[in-house]
């Protein structure tokens, strides 16, 4: 059987690039697959940025619109003396207001959701701190602080003379009268009808409380309380005798402690009867002291058991 043999004896011509080729088609998969790599790498990290720069953005924004919302307006107005207008505005619903004297218990002023508010406040009297305090339904709030001195419209000054109390009671207007007390007892009545007036009370023994009140024509009332320790204080005596001395006699009903006496302004003595006698036997003391001739003067001081004081002066001339 013939068989025909058919070769093909056209030359091959390679490629002088044919290298290059075959080495980029063995190499294109991890060329194309580091490209991916980096480009979502690149997206990521620019959409990161993006929203860190957003985010701040947002917060930078909320931050100055805080600031510039606005504040409810707080106007304060005396109108008289002792009164005050208080007046609260603002756009938004006011959601609290309060105000306050000093550190006292805070009084609210009734919103219901309003954008404006007013009431009167009464003027204590003295040197007392007015706060005012407004917050809207946002949050944004604003307080207002102010002291106020108001003289009183009465005052009550107590002093102690003797074995009394010397009360002078002093008004801006007429007073109507007064009333004073000891401890839980009866009040006394003064009727005044005068814008001062001074009045002697008699001091109880021991300790208690004395409470005066004192009413005004416009009836404001003013109150005065404070303990007395009421005392009887020595008994003092000073003349002179036959023989021509000072005779001191002193007398106390609780016991007398100690004497003091000075002569011509310039020699002290003491006497300490605490330390020599007990108390039943102080209860009375004499003493006599030299007179010279020309001027005498003579200071006696006598202390009782409870350091009450009583104290008195002479001069003679012989």
């Amino acid at each position: 059987m013939n068989q025909i043999l058919s070769v093909d004896n056209t030359p091959k011509i390679k490629p002088k690039n044919q290298k290059n080729i075959n080495n980029y088609q063995r190499n294109s998969g991890p060329i194309e697959i580091n490209t991916i790599v980096k480009f979502f790498a690149i997206a990521i990290l620019i959409f990161g940025v993006f929203l860190i720069g957003t985010g701040s953005y947002s917060m930078y924004m909320e931050a100055t619109s805080g600031e510039s919302k606005p504040k409810p307006v707080i106007y304060v107005e005396t109108k008289q003396e002792t009164e005050i207008s208080l007046k609260i505005t603002h756009e938004s619903p006011l959601a609290k207001v309060t105000y306050q004297w000093n550190e006292d218990t805070e009084t609210e002023v009734p919103t219901n959701g309003k954008r404006e508010v007013e009431t009167t406040i009464e003027i204590p009297e003295g040197t007392n701190a007015l706060t005012v305090y407004a917050v809207d339904e946002k949050g944004q709030e604003i307080e207002y602080r102010k002291v106020y001195t108001i003289d009183k419209a009465i005052t009550i000054n107590v002093e102690p003379n003797g074995n009394q109390l010397k009360v002078t009671v002093e008004g801006k207007h007429n007073l109507t009268y007064m009333t004073y007390r000891w401890d839980e007892e009866e009040e006394t009545k003064i009727d005044i009808n005068d814008i001062k007036t001074e009045q002697t009370i008699e001091i109880p023994l021991g300790l208690h409380t004395l409470t005066i009140i004192a009413v005004d024509e416009n009836n404001k009332t003013e109150t005065y309380e404070q303990e007395v320790n009421g005392v009887v204080k020595p008994k003092i005596d000073i003349t002179t005798d036959d023989q021509g001395n000072f005779l001191m006699k002193a007398s106390d009903e609780k016991g007398i402690k100690k004497v003091e006496f000075i002569v011509d302004e310039g020699n002290k003595y003491l006497i300490d009867l605490e330390r020599i006698l007990p108390v039943e036997q102080r209860k009375e003391f004499e003493y006599r002291f030299p007179v010279h001739e020309g001027e005498n003067k003579l200071e006696l001081i006598v202390y009782n058991e409870d350091n009450i004081t009583e104290t008195s002066r002479v001069s003679i001339t012989i």
